[in-house]
């Protein structure tokens, strides 16, 4: 609760003082410490177990020591980040949290009757109040919506997710929630790491004659990128992942998000039809969550 407490602190402060991005990543740093605590107060499990085709290598199970406490902590970062930068559309940054939420929610009921059902309990007992505000929330937030979420409840909710899956001790399936997350993440890393120009705000663009958003874009000159920003605009333009015009001996592409990507494939959609589009995706991603989790999960780990 103090994790959450902390993440919830500093999504508001981000909102009112609109702090940098290496704030951002520094501070759920920090407030992930009293889970790390707990989580070693009360289990220190630290070993893993190794998939059957490296197994005669690394042996059943390797303990990784130290290494797994700074893998819970990238894990909370991630969790808190994700979902703050797959927003700026109405309903989104809910929408997405609830299927997420659902998800885990799911899993816990079926694992409930497994040997530690102790920790889907204990998992549940956050999931199910956290899904029923969350849908009242939804409902204010829809488009159009009538209130603002911002940094703090995506921050809210992502570390209330890597808090469940830390010390449910299913924090490898609850990132498997996140794979249109992840894929936002790596697709803006060039962005995100300014090996292409960012602008501050990489929201799709609204026009007011169509009603419908296109995708906001980015301008550079491709010599002045270096050797790792010219391979990432390369290869996503190999992919057709972008958008590549050139004007005036300068190339303009789309923003990197997950966001404009669907603009790019699909055309201006309306806000709301977006918003319905993401959330299919993410449900979709959830369901094949689920095959990896349990048909795939047994070919790899099982006896």
């Amino acid at each position: 609760m103090l994790s959450i407490c902390c993440m919830l602190l500093l999504g508001f402060a981000d909102d009112v003082l609109d702090l940098r991005w290496r704030h951002k990543l520094l501070l759920p740093t920090i407030a992930s410490l009293p889970l790390l605590m707990v989580y070693h107060v009360n289990v220190n499990s630290t070993t893993i177990v190794i998939p059957k085709p490296l197994r005669e290598i690394f042996g059943l199970t390797v303990n990784l020591g130290i290494l797994y406490y700074v893998y819970m902590g990238m894990l909370a970062v991630f969790c808190t980040n994700a979902i703050n930068i797959l927003a700026g559309v109405n309903g989104l940054e809910v929408g997405q949290s609830i299927v997420i939420a659902i998800s885990i929610v799911i899993f816990n009921v079926i694992e409930l009757y497994g040997e530690v059902w102790k920790h889907h309990r204990f998992s549940l007992y956050f999931m199910l109040p956290y899904i029923a505000t969350s849908m009242a929330l939804l409902k204010h937030n829809w488009y159009p919506s009538r209130v603002f979420v911002g940094d703090t409840f995506c921050y809210l909710s992502g570390m209330t997710f890597a808090v469940v899956g830390i010390l449910g001790h299913f924090s490898k399936t609850t990132l498997l929630f996140f794979i249109p997350q992840v894929f936002n993440f790596l697709y803006s890393v060039p962005q995100l790491f300014h090996l292409i120009p960012c602008p501050r705000h990489r929201l799709p663009k609204y026009n007011s004659r169509t009603d419908k958003l296109g995708i906001s874009t980015t301008i550079f000159r491709y010599n002045d990128l270096n050797i790792l920003g010219k391979l990432f605009v390369r290869l996503f333009k190999f992919f057709k992942l972008i958008q590549w015009q050139e004007k005036e001996g300068c190339i303009v592409t789309n923003n990197l998000t997950l966001i404009n990507l669907i603009l790019l494939l699909f055309g201006p959609l309306h806000e709301e039809t977006l918003t319905k589009t993401l959330i299919a995706i993410q449900i979709v991603c959830t369901c094949f969550a689920f095959v990896i989790r349990y048909p795939l999960a047994h070919i790899f780990y099982g006896n």
